[in-house]
């Protein structure tokens, strides 16, 4: 990685590199306060926070990333390892920062740093293929883009990591480094375990280009073959059930029946997507910001597969999956960016001489218009609403309720109040 930082120098001269440290250093600013002021008037919760406060904490004393919230689904006080619940030994990375201070606080500032750092590999990526002020906007874009602001919103997760591993993943595709694809390629699978189907995805759409064909097969067979290792094989070692997420009872009651049934009931396929239409909202605020150009290239294979993961599920269950609510989108936002500069450079290439002088940048305005415009409807706006700031009426008391909690003593809180006990 810092071989790769090496490589970007050029890239950050005077007046880019001050913009770019600029954007990237409000964007921190902004997301930890998001973030910190929920915490601080008890609106975040023990779901997620909490559990990965746990598991965090405990590979920080060097030991397994157990989580007591995660354990008690199955005996109350028990311990279950986070690997049994999401493949996600990223975290490891977190560790030291809880030798500085052991809270859940340092998560929340740790994933605005992550979603910020995107802003780097991204910008380097956008202005070799659009220009300066084409990426200029397009980061802008990202920063406020809608899908950052609702993963900020939900407190912390693992998907903070995506962002930016897929912008070097992208901005190494195109310096045609192949194996820094291969090793961002990896990285990513460390995430999450679905996180293997993006991979799988992306190498299907480097199949189509070709002169990275044989990369891209490399990481469909891997990506399929990492998928079904770690769940099959890894994470039951650490507790896991295969079907514990299991949300496709109308395709089938596996893997297996429902790739069955995708290919035997085609016509299935779009009833389910349109079914809720919530499902359809949040592909059309994922796509017509970006003015529908991800399409244009082979890439969006890679979020698609991962929103197809989330969209054909048809159990209540994957309602928190559909929506623009949560963190979910967070893992697609960055790989719809790339994807829409590869589209925008693709189209102008067949456009050719027709291809009008400032096109691009005029896009990137528009890409960047449409973030700020969707800024009051999420999570982002709340930081222009001085009633934010302050706590809820029930704020005082949970404080007084935590001051009173000693230290060392097993209690049952509410949802809101267990992330400021220790």
């Amino acid at each position: 990685m810092i071989f790769v930082m090496f490589s970007w120098r050029s890239s950050f001269g005077g007046e880019h590199g001050r913009f770019v440290g600029v954007v990237v250093v409000l964007a921190f600013l902004g997301y930890s306060l998001l973030g910190l002021v929920k915490f601080a008037t008890f609106r975040t919760g023990i779901y997620d926070l909490v559990i990965f406060d746990q598991g965090v904490r405990g590979y920080a004393n060097l030991g397994p990333p157990l989580s007591f919230v995660k354990g008690n689904w199955q005996e109350l006080g028990s311990g279950f390892s986070l690997l049994g619940d999401h493949f996600s030994p990223i975290l490891i990375l977190l560790a030291p920062l809880y030798w500085i201070h052991d809270g859940p606080e340092t998560l929340v500032v740790a994933q605005a740093a992550l979603l910020a750092l995107a802003v780097v590999p991204f910008w380097v990526y956008a202005r070799r293929a659009l220009g300066a002020g084409g990426a200029y906007a397009l980061a802008v874009a990202y920063v406020l883009s809608w899908p950052v602001a609702e993963a900020v919103n939900f407190h912390f997760h693992e998907y903070a990591f995506v962002p930016l591993i897929t912008a070097v993943l992208f901005e190494r595709l195109q310096a045609g480094r192949r194996w820094h694809v291969l090793a961002a390629a990896g990285a990513l699978l460390l995430v999450k375990e679905d996180m293997a189907l993006f991979v799988a995805g992306f190498g299907a759409g480097l199949a189509l280009v070709r002169e990275w064909r044989r990369i891209g097969y490399v990481m469909l067979a891997g990506g399929a073959g990492f998928l079904c290792l770690v769940t099959y094989v890894i994470m039951p070692l650490s507790g896991a059930e295969p079907g514990r997420y299991w949300y496709y009872s109308q395709w089938g009651s596996g893997p297996a029946e429902a790739i069955g049934r995708l290919v035997s009931r085609p016509l299935m396929i779009p009833q389910v997507l349109a079914t809720p239409d919530t499902k359809l909202w949040t592909l059309l605020l994922l796509f017509a910001p970006l003015c529908f150009t991800p399409l244009l290239s082979p890439y969006v294979l890679a979020p698609l597969v991962l929103l197809a993961e989330r969209m054909l599920a048809t159990d209540a269950g994957a309602a928190g999956w559909w929506g623009t609510r949560y963190h979910y989108n967070a893992a697609v936002v960055m790989a719809l960016f790339c994807a829409a500069v590869d589209g925008g450079v693709r189209l102008r290439r067949a456009m050719g001489e027709r291809w009008p002088g400032r096109l691009h940048l005029s896009w990137g305005v528009v890409v960047a218009s449409a973030a700020v415009a969707l800024v009051p409807f999420f999570a982002l706006g709340n930081l222009f609403s001085p009633g934010w700031y302050a706590g809820g009426p029930r704020h005082a008391a949970a404080a007084e309720a935590v001051r009173r909690i000693p230290d060392g003593v097993l209690v049952e809180a509410a949802n809101a109040v267990g992330p400021h006990l220790d």
